[in-house]
């Protein structure tokens, strides 16, 4: 851990210059591009925190800013490196032309000897893969059996959809193995990052023209009926109505179709959270 010491400057509040902010910016890329990286902050002043003391099970909270300027921090880096002369190392390269910067290792599993059971070390590893799956993301990947560049120009009319990334299978880097595809597929599409509102969903022609869609669909909210009446028949266009789009109990507005790829949607508007 790479610990920012506070400074007058940073206690009020004030903040970095463009200069340094463009200069940490590239620094913090160089670290990233390294490996050495893991996560890095800057801290508001303690103006804005607080402190709380333990003494037995009471808890005392004392309001900031706090005394001693030199005993504060102002931000911090984790960084993953083999050795605290790499990490020194580093750090003489920080954009930073004052202050002072304070390096220490993190504990890890080994230092805490006999101490730290087996049954400690598997709550602990158990914690950590539940810490990372926190931050784990899904998103609905669509396979449309040759159709994709033709569902994606759809899904730009009917839904005002965006691709922000297409990729031929005839352009990919790494040569696709002999037999995978079907043949005629080489123009095909590989792969394409498409947004629809908020959300990011990718797709691909697959290898071949067999696939179909079953067991999901994808739930479409919208801010207004209207809304919801205009994507709904633009969806149902050359595809089929499912439910129609009616009042229910938890939506003002709500229906489901299959579009004409056979990709099955809930279109709604949001109903009132109470």
């Amino acid at each position: 851990m790479v610990i920012v010491k506070a400074s007058a400057q940073s206690e009020a509040g004030e903040m970095p210059s463009e200069q340094l902010l463009t200069e940490m910016g590239a620094y913090n890329e160089e670290l990233v591009n390294a490996g050495v990286m893991l996560a890095g902050e800057g801290l508001h002043p303690t103006a804005k925190g607080k402190r709380v003391a333990c003494d037995g099970k009471q808890r005392t909270v004392t309001d900031g800013p706090f005394a001693e300027t030199k005993e504060l921090i102002a931000g911090y880096w984790m960084w993953q490196v083999d050795s605290m002369d790499e990490a020194v190392e580093w750090l003489k390269k920080s954009p930073f032309q004052e202050g002072e910067l304070e390096i220490r290792p993190v504990f890890e599993a080994e230092d805490f000897g006999e101490e730290f059971t087996p049954e400690l070390r598997e709550q602990e590893a158990q914690l950590a893969e539940r810490i990372a799956m926190q931050s784990a993301v899904i998103q609905p990947y669509l396979f449309f059996a040759g159709r994709c560049e033709e569902a994606l120009e759809f899904y730009k009319q009917a839904l005002g959809a965006k691709v922000e990334m297409m990729m031929r299978f005839s352009e990919s880097p790494d040569p696709v193995p002999a037999g995978m595809l079907q043949e005629g597929f080489e123009e095909k599409i590989m792969h394409a990052t498409v947004s629809i509102g908020a959300m990011k969903i990718m797709a691909s022609d697959g290898t071949n023209d067999t696939g179909t869609f079953e067991g999901f669909r994808l739930a479409l909210s919208v801010q207004s009926e209207a809304d919801a009446d205009r994507v709904f028949n633009a969806l149902a266009e050359g595809g089929s109505v499912d439910m129609a789009l009616v009042k229910t109990f938890w939506s003002p507005r709500y229906g489901m179709v299959t579009d004409k790829f056979g990709v099955g949607w809930m279109v709604m508007v949001p109903g009132d959270p109470q």
